[in-house]
């Protein structure tokens, strides 16, 4: 679509997903030939292609995760605040190193997979067998891949091209799709799913290798991302007053539909396509809350044994940057000592550049007894000491007994208020090796919690209140009380800011919050509260007025973490509750060490105005939601493509 075509026609005539998805092993035709779509193998090639986009550099392999989207939000913030514009709601059209000359982009690449999605539709159709189960399978993934792609592109950008038929070489109409109002591509997708949930079984009863298997789509997804469209569709946004094209900077947040009558249809669907997998998978939900990230670390992608609906699935050895941009933050002093990691002679090879920050606020929302806050927020890095025991190296002799100073150590360093780190991903959980910055770690997409959740809130009718009348015999208040018991907390009524509040604690980090906040028309609102109230934590006023200005710290051995050498890990954190005081056996010499919180090493403040924002001083918040399409992409549209939103 648009200036993508050049990378459709022949990348289609390989098996390109091999690198991404290992059920694809032989060599295919050209997948416009119609002999691709009589057989079951090639037309899984030709899937293939489309999962092949995932892995490419600027696609979701190391753009459209962490911290280059979602961000920012009253929860988390983008470790590159100055230079990375994508996440200050000051991005103007064709900046940023999200865009290159050449059209290898993420709006190229969404594109392009959509583009590979219609080719297969289109020859599933015109030439498979749709009575044979794999066939059907493939069919619905296909459209479940497609409406995946689509919606990600609306989460991005707004209103894009609607289209939905693949180009023969002749159709020049389709080759220059013009953007259209996002609702098409919402009614589009609407019916599209549903026919996906049709045609696809529920996990176990999936064909061939897509059998209980979190990396290849089935019912549930497609149930689960039907429902994720209703709640964005049925929601507000920033948009057009009026749909105008070549471009308006009359836009403002409003709802996607006027008429509350289709609002409650679309909270009914979506009540409908959540019951379904509850009563069906209710057995996804897992008991403990960080075993749900352990999973996905482990490479636990049983169907069965899983909490993930779908995970974006990237082969081990090969592709891959989630963990890497959004995990727990390591120095590059670490690889070759810290476990999970390769090349130890050269530091420079395996790191984390941990680009999802806590906006440092958060913490305290949390209830303390929460059992989600210490797995989503790390007030630490992992850093390595070579055994100098020099004060520049973080070393403090007497912290670490047990083992000489001169001993190689990797351990827990703390981190101060301005950088509290997402911990849901973590190099030392990981099962496979790290290697470079390419972990392969599956991306996280759908879990069974946001289903239970999605079905409380439109049970209620989100934010306007105007709630469907069948809820299927499930109860919406028990799917929150589920919820908030995992996290050892009681119940509370189900009312929309409960919603609000419960989607930001089980879901931080997971690139959730930001379309969230979108859709309830609450962006502006809680990002400028977020802000001033992050001021007032580094002030010690109002509410937080009291709290420690330091953290005490203690450790313990534990070698299980090093490759080689010792291992250290907090034994006892102290000092970040707002009513935390020095422990009572505080003591140098027991190991205890104290650091400020709230301050530099040069007793500078650590959160100022000119160096921690969620946004800069007179941003338009609301109008500058979205990216702009990229001035590489619109150069090559043939007219079909503009921005809007004053870019």
């Amino acid at each position: 679509m648009n200036n993508v075509k050049y990378l459709i026609l022949g990348a289609l005539a390989l098996a390109l997903a091999a690198c991404e998805a290992n059920f694809f092993e032989t060599e295919s035709p050209s997948a416009m030939d119609e002999a691709v779509f009589k057989s079951t193998d090639l037309t899984q090639q030709a899937i293939g292609a489309i999962y092949n986009n995932f892995g490419e550099d600027k696609s979701f392999r190391n753009r459209l995760c962490g911290g280059y989207v979602a961000m920012n939000t009253d929860i988390e913030h983008c470790s590159k605040t100055e230079s990375g514009i994508y996440a200050a709601y000051n991005m103007v059209g064709g900046t940023g190193d999200l865009s290159t000359s050449d059209g290898k982009d993420p709006w190229a690449y969404l594109n392009s997979a959509i583009e590979r999605a219609n080719v297969v539709i289109d020859g599933i159709r015109a030439h498979s067998d749709t009575t044979d189960a794999t066939f059907k399978y493939l069919l619905g993934e296909a459209l479940t891949l497609r409406a995946f792609c689509y919606l990600e592109m609306v989460k991005l950008w707004g209103d894009v091209p609607a289209g939905f038929v693949s180009f023969n070489g002749h159709n020049s109409e389709v080759l220059y799709t013009k953007k259209q109002d996002r609702n098409v591509v919402y009614e589009q997708l609407r019916t599209d799913l549903k026919e996906a949930a049709y045609l696809m079984p529920w996990s176990a009863q999936c064909p061939g290798r897509a059998a209980n298997y979190t990396g290849r789509p089935s019912k549930a997804f497609a149930l689960g991302l039907l429902a994720r469209l209703d709640m964005m569709y049925a929601g507000l946004a920033m948009r057009p007053d009026v749909f105008t094209e070549g471009g308006t900077k009359a836009c403002s947040v409003q709802y996607n539909v006027k008429d509350a009558g289709k609002r409650q249809e679309l909270y009914q669907e979506a009540v409908w396509a959540c019951a379904q997998i509850i009563k069906q998978e209710d057995f996804k939900f897992k008991d403990n809350f960080e075993d749900i990230f352990k999973d996905l670390c482990q490479d636990v992608t049983d169907y069965s044994k899983s909490e993930w609906i779908w995970a974006l699935p990237f082969l081990d050895g090969a592709r891959g940057q989630v963990l890497a941009l959004t995990g727990n933050k390591m120095s590059d002093r670490c690889p070759g000592h810290l476990i999970n990691t390769l090349y130890p002679d050269d530091k420079n090879k395996a790191k984390t550049q941990a680009m999802i920050w806590i906006v440092p606020t958060f913490y305290y929302a949390y209830d303390k007894a929460d059992k989600r806050r210490d797995v989503t927020i790390l007030p630490w890095t992992w850093e390595y000491n070579d055994g100098e025991g020099t004060a520049s190296s973080g070393f403090i002799a007497e912290t670490f007994p047990g083992v000489p100073t001169t001993d190689k150590k990797v351990y827990q360093k703390n981190s101060n208020a301005s950088q509290m780190y997402l911990g849901k991903l973590r190099v030392e959980w990981m099962k496979r090796s790290y290697s470079s910055n390419e972990d392969c770690i599956d991306m996280p997409v759908l879990r069974y919690t946001d289903v239970m959740l999605m079905f409380a809130e439109a049970a209620i009718g989100s934010k306007e209140g105007n709630a469907p009348g069948n809820l299927y015999g499930i109860s919406a208040q028990e799917q929150l009380d589920k919820v908030r018991k995992r996290a050892g907390l009681p119940s509370v009524p189900l009312t929309f800011d409960a919603i609000v509040d419960e989607r930001a604690f089980e879901f931080c980090g997971e690139n959730i919050r930001k379309y969230d906040l979108m859709r309830w028309g609450l962006l502006k609102e809680k990002l400028e509260a977020a802000q001033k109230a992050t001021y007032d934590l580094q002030r010690n006023v109002g509410i937080y007025a009291g709290r420690p200005d330091s953290v005490w710290y203690h450790y313990k051995r534990n070698d299980d973490y090093a490759q080689s050498g010792a291992a250290y890990v907090f034994d006892q954190f102290v000092g970040l509750d707002i009513d935390a005081k020095r422990p009572a056996e505080y003591s140098k010499e027991n190991g205890w060490v104290a650091k400020a919180f709230f301050l530099d090493k040069d007793s500078v403040p650590v959160i100022t105005e000119t160096k921690w924002y969620l946004y800069k001083a007179g941003t338009n918040i609301d109008m500058h939601q979205y990216w702009p399409i990229f001035d590489v992409n619109i150069a090559a549209s043939n007219g079909t493509l503009w921005n809007d939103y004053e870019y």
